[in-house]
């Protein structure tokens, strides 16, 4: 038998050391949604603070959406501390805060952003001094953040396709949207425009902007219904209030789209004799946990994904089993019940999120 030369050991003892080194550690799992992010190895795996920033008040949706973050927050176990700074506001107030909550040292920032492009200044300045900043519900374009999303255009396109197909492709619409120049109503009025172009026949008779404002959706509901001849209605969020305007001006109702409010979807269920027919457009709040648990991911180097986005869902008149799985009898007309994200999420499920506790309360 040959027996190898002091030179091959050599090399060969080499190889394993090498091999040794680069292959200890395993490829971080892959996340739906978008590339990875690259981050360094975490200052600490614990003891959290997370800065929140909202500049919707009065909005059940917005409200749903930090008692998920909070909840999240909590069922991690490793966040400390959630500051939430809640106002209404825009753009300039919202940059206000983002500096208020980087002097108060935070971990992290999770926003609901007022502008596409306007914060990128302050969210890269966060980013610089190494807090992990998410935008949650409508996107960013600040390099280094991170985007959790329901897809907004998505969100309108199916959701007035769905309308336009059961008015026969014919008839005049209101289109109701939400806040102008915020980055979701511009996505929701692109896919209303895209599924617009599909159907020639169809009118649309008035555009309104109600703020997501269930007070001022109502108003301008009745004022539309009652004034002009309409044959359907989508809506941008603020359904349940309009077929209570159709209720109180006692005519007869059209086909309307919403989101999957709690309210919403109890009218789909319970007044389908009395002629209510609609759509609900699944746009869950807990998009703010999702935005929390990429939070702490990034906080502990997990590397997740730069953009998650998740594909909305309709649920219509007739399909009585899925808004079924939709209503829960005892939440708020407002809010919705679609609050478990598998992967993201971790608390039990709508208990959890309507006690609205973070970590310490």
């Amino acid at each position: 038998m040959k027996h190898p030369s002091k030179l091959s050991l050599i090399l060969g003892l080499l190889l394993v050391l090498a091999l040794a080194v680069t292959g200890c550690a395993a490829p971080p799992a892959p996340v739906a949604g978008g590339g990875q992010a690259e981050s360094a190895a975490p200052a600490k795996t614990s003891g959290f603070t997370i800065g929140v920033s909202n500049t919707l008040v009065g909005n059940g949706w917005r409200e749903q959406m930090i008692c998920a973050i909070k909840a999240e927050a909590t069922a991690s176990g490793v966040v400390d501390k959630v500051i939430v700074v809640n106002r209404n506001g825009g753009p300039t107030e919202q940059i206000a805060d983002l500096e208020g909550l980087i002097s108060q040292g935070v971990d992290a920032i999770i926003l609901n952003p007022t502008d596409r492009d306007g914060l990128n200044a302050v969210i890269e300045a966060a980013i610089a001094q190494g807090i992990v900043v998410v935008a949650v519900d409508q996107a960013v374009t600040a390099k280094g953040a991170y985007v959790a999303t329901n897809d907004q255009t998505l969100y309108a396109q199916n959701g007035a396709e769905w309308l336009f197909e059961q008015l026969g492709g014919k008839g005049k619409v209101v289109e109701m949207r939400g806040i102008d120049g915020v980055p979701a109503d511009t996505d929701r009025h692109n896919g209303f425009m895209a599924a617009l172009a599909k159907y020639p026949g169809i009118e649309v008779v008035a555009s309104t902007f109600t703020g997501w404002d269930p007070s001022v959706g109502a108003q301008q509901a009745l004022d539309l219904i009652t004034t002009q001849e309409i044959d359907g209605i989508w809506t941008s969020g603020v359904d349940y209030p309009v077929i209570e305007q159709f209720q109180a001006a006692n005519v007869p109702f059209v086909p309307l789209v919403g989101a999957d409010n709690n309210g919403f979807v109890k009218q789909l269920l319970e007044m389908a004799d009395a002629g209510v027919v609609g759509a609900a457009v699944t746009n869950p709040p807990a998009i703010g946990a999702v935005g929390m648990s990429i939070a702490i991911a990034a906080l502990t180097g997990q590397n997740p994904a730069q953009v998650t986005t998740l594909v909305p869902e309709v649920y219509a008149t007739g399909n009585t089993e899925g808004l079924q799985a939709l209503y829960a009898p005892d939440q708020q007309p407002g809010w919705s019940t679609f609050v478990n994200i598998a992967p993201y999420t971790h608390y039990s499920g709508s208990a959890d999120v309507s006690a609205c506790k973070g970590p310490g309360e």
